[in-house]
């Protein structure tokens, strides 16, 4: 193992420092480390000035900060383009190498590039390690050698290659005292307002850092088994919550599976149902490594050739889709309570999905960018193979027959309309049949409900029925039926 002077630890997706697979590398190899984060301008700049992952991510900071403190160091703290801030900052600190987490995403893979070419031309050099999945890559790959396109058989591969060492925890506790003090002349931070933001007044739901994710897993673990069966119900504590913090490395994967993977092998029906949805996620990070235009065209070339709904009309639905006002009260529950919490089920998100590409016959990739903007968790690679999975358009697809029916999907995952009543109040009085298909109720049932169709809720702007036939005839591309 190459042995280093001087390390430098750039903190990305992984905010915290236990079981830190690229801190533990820094730790051991070099004989002194200091810490940095950088609130990459690059990025920043698409977003709005109150988005609320950025309040987030500097409450994460803050956290890391703070307990890097209490280990007798600190986090250098820097606002800037990441490919000139890393290179500058390790040529000012004297640094032999950075270290820091593999990324996955086509856009870090260029910027990573380029930090490595100015690390190179002062005499360092760019350490990348595992560390947010624990198959990468290549790691698992079918008979023939080739990445798998169907999670079924992925799923049954990466059970198969597990052992105890791709999921031991790393001890970086005894290895902290090698952490260096942040230099006087860089102690600044950045503040929100420095970097054009304002704390957000919808914050992310959750507690940040790794302790508000420690709290979250401590009380998942005792509804583990439960997970199976509650899942799929958004009014009721089913999952774990914990996504927001995968994306943001606040907690390891590793320690995860540690805990699904022998309840699993004991029986348990939810740890295997839960393991199993981790697992999706290393699928979804493989997928887009080895094929790179999902990102921005169908995994399935022929289903770039449908005819998606476009114009003026389709502007209006999409708008209408967007704000929770298309007349499907589930979908509707559904997009409010992205909109006000930056937070969606996950049963719920395919249910919009498929009403969005299937009902509306729109583009998945527009739906795909409006996740991106609201979702708390958005991860390239997740958002993506979620919604060309709904759009059929993707690996291991539905097939585009199986059209979600979200009349049926509301009665039989929020059968009490518990959920829809907490996001769209328009509707609260009506009963629970009622509920989930307003414009099939009495007339006296709505005057009693105090609605009025298209002025204090909308009518559907959509015919289910209806649009299923266009959607089956949208998605014969070959011109075989």
């Amino acid at each position: 193992m190459h042995q280093f002077e001087h390390g430098l630890m750039w903190f990305r997706r992984d905010l915290r420092i236990e079981d830190n697979a690229a801190l533990h590398q820094a730790l051991r190899q070099c004989r002194r480390v200091s810490c940095v984060f950088v609130f990459d301008s690059d990025i920043l700049s698409t977003l709005p000035a109150t988005d609320r992952r950025v309040t987030f991510i500097d409450d994460c900071i803050t956290e890391l900060d703070h307990k890097l403190q209490q280990a007798g160091a600190g986090l250098i703290v820097r606002y800037g383009a990441a490919h000139q801030v890393i290179p500058e900052l390790a040529k000012g600190l004297n640094v032999d190498a950075v270290f820091a987490v593999r990324d996955y995403e086509p856009q870090a893979q260029v910027r990573d590039a380029a930090v490595a070419d100015g690390l190179k031309r002062e005499g360092s050099e760019l350490v990348l390690l595992k560390d947010q999945v624990i198959f990468e890559m290549s790691e698992i790959l079918n008979g023939q050698g080739k990445p798998y396109r169907v999670f079924t058989a992925y799923k049954n591969a990466w059970l198969r290659a597990l052992r105890p060492v791709h999921i031991d925890a790393v001890a970086n506790e005894p290895l902290l005292s090698k952490l260096e003090p942040v230099p006087s002349n860089l102690l600044a931070r950045p503040s929100l307002e420095d970097m054009g933001f304002t704390r957000s007044a919808q914050p992310v739901p959750v507690s940040a850092g790794s302790e508000g994710a420690q709290a979250l897993f401590a009380d998942f673990l005792p509804r583990m088994d439960a997970y199976q069966e509650r899942r799929d119900f958004p009014a009721a504590k089913g999952p774990s919550y914990l996504s927001v913090h995968l994306r943001f490395g606040t907690i390891s994967l590793r320690a995860l599976v540690r805990a699904a993977y022998p309840a699993m092998q004991s029986g348990s029906a939810g740890a295997t149902t839960w393991l199993s949805e981790l697992i999706w996620r290393d699928f979804y990070f493989m997928i887009l490594h080895h094929f790179p235009h999902v990102t921005d065209h169908a995994f399935r070339a022929e289903y770039d050739a449908i005819e998606w709904e476009s114009g003026a009309d389709a502007d209006v639905d999409f708008e209408a889709w967007c704000s929770g006002q298309t007349g499907y009260p589930i979908v509707d529950a559904a997009m409010r309570q992205l909109n006000q919490t930056g937070y969606m089920h996950n049963r719920l998100r395919m249910i919009v999905a498929s009403f969005l590409t299937k009902d509306l016959g729109i583009d998945w990739r527009r739906g795909e960018q409006y996740f991106a903007r609201q979702l708390n968790d958005f991860d390239l690679a997740a958002n993506n193979g979620g919604w060309q999975w709904a759009a059929s358009t993707g690996c291991d697809a539905q097939p585009y027959f199986r059209i979600f029916n979200p009349v049926a999907q509301s009665q039989k995952f929020d059968a009490q309309g518990d959920f829809i009543r907490r996001y769209v109040p328009e509707v609260a009085g009506l009963s629970n049949k009622d509920i989930h298909a307003p414009w099939l109720a009495k007339e006296n049932a709505l005057i009693a409900a105090k609605i009025k169709l298209g002025d204090s809720y909308p009518k559907p702007i959509v015919n289910h029925q209806s649009a299923r036939k266009v959607a089956l005839a949208r998605y014969d591309v070959s011109g075989s039926t």
